[in-house]
């Protein structure tokens, strides 16, 4: 009897998993990718969270993959801000991609300052979306961008070298570009498995 009141009040107690599949609520956030929006378990960038993309090297198109959204952001009248690139951003291109360049603002900083910069900018509120560049992160630095996301209820996306793909990360979504923006591999996603393959994207207007 003892056995049956104890377990009792754990269940009460939500200390026991009971096997419930977890269900992510739908997304705000289209990444204007058919693929990946279908193989998402929110059907979009996770709300007020951080995703992590690793990448093989600089240059190979990193930016394809969030220019649907920074475009529909910044022409909603939405900031979007840029913490430590590795490169002065090209302008015409950003255009051509249909961002709004006068929502757009760029925070030159390194190291520590750089993840201040980022954290305070996830805080604020003000953002519709903060991309970061920091290749040394370490997990309590992920952590704090993740809370401060969930704080400010902005998108936050970590740019990072693949190899930080055999570290574990808090991050809501992990997404990996090995050659190029038209194939990405999923490989976490919060709410669900990711898919085997790698999925082939398409940009949808």
């Amino acid at each position: 009897m003892g056995a049956v009141v104890a377990l009792d009040s754990l269940l009460d107690a939500r200390r026991v998993w009971k096997g419930r599949a977890t269900v992510a609520p739908a997304s705000t956030q289209a990444t204007g990718h058919a693929a990946l929006d279908a193989a998402l378990p929110a059907a979009g960038w996770p709300d007020g969270a951080l995703t992590e993309v690793l990448v093989a090297a600089d240059g190979i198109g990193e930016l394809n993959l969030l220019w649907p959204t920074l475009a529909r952001l910044t022409h909603s009248g939405e900031r979007v801000v840029l913490v430590a690139p590795p490169h002065v951003p090209y302008a015409p291109a950003w255009q051509a991609a249909g961002v709004a360049l006068q929502r757009l603002a760029i925070v030159e900083a390194s190291g520590r300052d750089a993840l201040w910069a980022a954290e305070q900018c996830l805080r604020s509120g003000s953002c519709g979306a903060v991309l970061c560049w920091l290749p040394d992160a370490d997990d309590r630095a992920l952590r704090r961008l993740q809370m401060a996301a969930e704080t400010g209820q902005t998108l936050a996306f970590a740019y990072r070298p693949a190899s930080a793909a055999l570290n574990p990360s808090p991050a809501a979504l992990r997404i990996a570009l090995d050659a190029g923006p038209a194939q990405v591999r999923i490989l976490k996603c919060r709410g669900g498995l990711p898919p085997a393959a790698p999925l082939q994207l398409t940009a949808v207007h």
